[in-house]
């Protein structure tokens, strides 16, 4: 079918459909915070040594960098008569995802976790990206805000319980701690396949609960869609990208390598440098550890999920470039302060700062691209801004290993604290260089 784009205003929706069409990111957000609350300590529990994690950690990047563009251009092209356009990638993404759940945890070895990392991260991305797309697909420009707020509500959410998951497995259903086979203690374990039976379960009510602009209804062909192949597109729409996205994508560049060395160190850093654990020893403080930061992490996810409700209320007071500065500004706060804190349970007041900048991470820089770029190129640049998110993993995954070894020792929480810093320097990027426009 010849690409299309939308035409006419788009009818209101009501908070009920909107809460079905973002529902499937519950899902997708328990599986992946399972992952990535969890995948330093499988390796580390496989193996692994701190200077190894970063480059283990290549998949996520390099799989978004891949996936994400081609499954937007893709999907930006589909039109299934039952589906829709956005649907038919959800439901095989949902599928191979919640079966590679049920995988991960029975790695034998680190490099067999390493494999499956990618092709679970290729899986979940063929579910994401175009989740973005659809809610930029669906809703008028006053309501887009409140849709992507939404999705961070729910991301929010799903990552609170599934961070206090193993915890909760142990301490309410008496789950064992014990490793499984020597490898991976039974609570995780048995948490990733709570999250691959969620992750399935949560997608698949999205799929049937929601629908989409059928062409005949919204959209007719363009001579700018004609079909010119799939490189071509991408590089055509990188070369034309909109100003504001040139602007957001430098805002995320600096941010999320932030976020990356939180994900990498924060939870085996807790254990090994809080809680003085060793994942290669039968000693459960390095368990104990890694659920304290699971925890606090949970908390950082609750923060999202209530702030995100007043992410509106700030953009009508602040504009939203100067409520996203000020988020990461909070954020900044709450990861520096880690490296400095000697009693564990602070750590809650920390994480709960960075869940501020979260809240805002998850939804304010789609909420200001939407608006500025073509509707019927909407899934295809969505993807092509995840560039700015998986480049700089790249770069931190290939080169913060050696940063680890030969500068920082392998102190873990010195990493976090470093991407304490990067987010402060978005915060400053973001207030200086984007531009207040009058969109919603």
């Amino acid at each position: 079918m010849k690409s299309t784009a939308y035409v006419g205003e788009k009818s209101k929706m009501s908070f009920w459909q909107i809460w079905n069409m973002c529902f499937g990111f519950f899902g997708i957000q328990f599986g992946w915070s399972l992952q990535m609350g969890n995948m330093s300590a499988i390796y580390e529990f496989l193996g692994a040594s701190p200077e190894q994690i970063p480059g283990l950690w290549l998949a996520a990047p390099m799989t978004g960098l891949l996936v994400q563009p081609i499954v937007g251009y893709l999907s930006d092209r589909t039109w299934h008569p039952k589906l829709g356009r956005r649907r038919p990638f959800f439901l095989i993404g949902a599928i191979l995802s919640s079966a590679l759940l049920f995988v991960m945890p029975n790695a034998s070895s680190v490099w067999m976790a390493a494999g499956v990392l990618w092709i679970l991260d290729s899986s979940i991305n063929v579910t994401m990206e175009p989740f973005r797309a659809f809610v930029a697909d669906n809703l008028n420009e006053k309501q887009r805000s409140f849709g992507f707020a939404m999705q961070s509500m729910f991301i929010g959410l799903a990552s609170f319980i599934a961070g206090y998951l193993p915890q909760v497995l142990v301490n309410w259903f008496g789950v064992s701690r014990e490793k499984l086979n020597g490898t991976i203690p039974q609570n995780i374990l048995l948490s990733f396949y709570i999250g691959g039976a969620v992750f399935f379960i949560a997608v698949m009510y999205t799929i049937f609960k929601s629908k989409e602009y059928p062409p005949s209804e919204n959209i007719s062909s363009t001579e700018a869609e004609e079909k010119v192949g799939i490189l071509k597109e991408i590089g055509d729409s990188i070369k034309n990208m909109p100003i504001q996205m040139k602007r957001l994508a430098l805002v995320n560049f600096i941010t999320w390598p932030g976020l990356f060395l939180m994900w990498f160190y924060y939870s085996t850093g807790v254990a090994s440098q809080l809680f003085h654990g060793d994942p290669t020893t039968s000693s459960d403080l390095f368990t104990m550890g890694l659920e304290h930061a699971n925890t606090t992490s949970a908390i950082l996810n609750l923060v999202t999920f209530g702030f995100s409700f007043t992410l509106p209320f700030w953009v009508s007071k602040l504009g939203k470039k100067y409520t996203h500065a000020m988020c990461l500004f909070i954020g900044a706060i709450g990861l520096i302060s880690v490296y400095y804190i000697q009693t564990p349970n602070y750590l809650y007041i920390s994480m709960g700062l960075v869940g501020i900048a979260w809240a805002s991470i998850l939804s304010m820089p789609y909420s200001m691209l939407a608006g500025f770029i073509p509707e019927q190129k909407m899934g295809i640049y969505m993807g092509i801004f995840n560039f700015f998110i998986v480049l700089p993993e790249i770069i931190a995954s290939i080169f913060f290993g050696k940063i680890m070894s030969n500068f920082l020792h392998n102190d873990r929480l010195m990493a976090v604290q470093i991407g304490g810093f990067l987010l402060l320097t978005a915060s400053i990027i973001c207030a200086i260089i984007i531009k207040e426009e009058n969109k919603s």
